[in-house]
């Protein structure tokens, strides 16, 4: 078997006495597509932030392939190959569609490297490749202004894979979307998992249900629950602290 992507063991955060993670474990396979559930304050954040290195555990293991993340910064980081999507879309307004995600294209970005870039074919087939992907290619041309919620979500997305990710970190990604977009986006994170691995946090179980891949539900900074929809849902514990609320 192949080594895991993303090896969390033992890892807790303590601020100012509040434990945000507590002895979170956690192992995310290659290609894995792995949904992360929880109420307000389980620690889902927080294992985002020190996932990517924002925050510093206190204590545990926190592994990308063969790197110790807890040594790195989170530039370096970003430079494993680790990509990271909050809630709320962050794309260039003022530009095109097709231009945001040709300002995001993985390239040497030295000054010198920047007076002399201009898109090859390569580099535009690669563009053209994630539009494809996104559902974005009829809306190439559009500023990104004019997108709808949803669509904005598609694209930043985009961005993110023009880094060429092989983890992919997205926070709540159908926050505020249509029943359709949903569907949209479900369907479009199933289509990128297995290329690269990707770890959704989300509140919307029917959303959850969509990826129809293992689910982790974390509480009080720990794992309290793994395995199907199917499985955590019928878990009375989960019941009890998340799903009965």
């Amino acid at each position: 078997m192949s080594a895991p992507v993303l090896y969390l063991d033992g890892v807790s955060v303590v601020f100012d006495g509040f434990r945000a993670l507590d002895n979170l474990s956690l192992v995310v396979e290659p290609g894995e597509l792995r949904a992360v559930i929880g109420p307000n304050g389980a620690g889902k954040t927080t294992m985002m932030d020190v996932i990517t290195g924002k925050t510093r555990p206190s204590a545990g293991q926190v592994r990308f392939r063969d790197h110790d993340l807890t040594r790195l910064d989170e530039a370096a980081i970003a430079t494993l190959g680790i990509g990271r999507k909050f809630q709320k879309p962050t794309v260039f307004d003022a530009l095109t569609v097709f231009e945001n995600l040709e300002l995001a294209l993985k390239a040497p970005r030295g000054p010198l490297a920047c007076l002399r870039w201009a898109l090859s074919g390569e580099a535009r087939r690669r563009v053209e490749a994630v539009l494809d992907e996104t559902g974005l290619s009829a809306r190439a041309q559009d500023r990104a202004a004019i997108l709808s919620h949803g669509q904005r979500q598609w694209l930043e997305i985009g961005m993110l894979l023009m880094q060429d990710p092989e983890l992919l970190l997205v926070d709540e990604p159908v926050a505020g979307m249509t029943d359709q977009e949903t569907e949209h986006t479900a369907a479009l994170l199933r289509r990128i998992a297995g290329t690269r691995s990707v770890v959704a946090v989300e509140h919307d179980l029917e959303f959850v249900r969509a990826l129809g891949r293992r689910v982790t539900v974390l509480h009080e900074g720990s794992v309290l629950s793994e395995g199907s929809i199917d499985h955590v849902q019928n878990d009375p514990r989960v019941v009890e602290v998340y799903l009965g609320r």
